[in-house]
């Protein structure tokens, strides 16, 4: 049984596949059966994001697109978007359905496809099954079993690290929340009269004394309406 996770190296890191070259099937190919690890949908996004700027940073100049290339990037949106399961991490499509959805001719989803493979931003299992046609045993291909690499396994991508937050008390550091009874006045200040003060008093359900002008505020209303 192979596992099949997007954590897997680049290029092969699976051992001893089996060929079945005595059958119509692709070298290689294995029987067992594929174990998708899941993937959640903010971290594909996360993953479809950096392939664009990989291909953006990677473009020459009076070229078209960069190492991706254009039909690179639409097979990787097609995969991301159109047949991974985020749950599961299933993803195996024919080169028949990427192509379809990614309006690609199936030499070039078969070229681009390579290329991915080539740079780590995928992998992919070559399966088969066996079947019997009355009486007589082979072996039949299946779609292949795909993933989608992480940004750090792909060749010549440099990811930004994230930015730092600003220490506390520091130039850029985001100012305090004013508190209950501020944001009140500052409401009065607005022009949103009683109801707004009111509001903004019972934001923090924790303030007992914000509660008790709240509830009086909501009693005066109420005799006012």
């Amino acid at each position: 049984m192979h596992t099949f996770s997007q954590h897997l190296p680049s290029l092969p890191g699976f051992a001893g596949p089996k060929s079945y070259a005595a059958w119509p099937v692709w070298k290689g190919s294995v029987r067992e059966e594929v174990i998708f690890q899941p993937i959640p949908k903010k971290q594909a996004v996360q993953l479809w994001h950096k392939a664009r700027k990989f291909d953006r940073s990677t473009k020459l100049q009076g070229k078209h697109g960069g190492r991706i290339g254009h039909a690179g990037l639409q097979v990787l949106h097609a995969l991301i978007f159109d047949f991974l399961n985020y749950r599961t991490g299933r993803l195996d499509p024919s080169y028949e359905g990427i192509a379809r959805k990614a309006n690609l001719a199936r030499s070039t989803v078969a070229e681009a496809l390579k290329r991915l493979k080539q740079l780590g931003v995928i992998n992919w299992l070559r399966r088969c099954v066996p079947v019997s046609d009355g009486g007589r045993f082979e072996l039949k291909q299946e779609t292949n079993a795909y993933a989608v690499l992480p940004a750090s396994q792909w060749s010549g991508f440099r990811d930004e690290p994230p930015l730092a937050l600003p220490s506390a008390g520091t130039w850029g550091e985001h100012p305090p929340m004013p508190d209950v009874f501020t944001q009140a006045a500052m409401a009065q200040r607005d022009g949103d009269g009683l109801a707004g003060m009111v509001a903004r008093l019972e934001d923090d359900p924790t303030d007992a004394l914000a509660a008790a002008i709240a509830r009086i505020g909501r009693h005066i209303m109420g005799a006012n309406s």
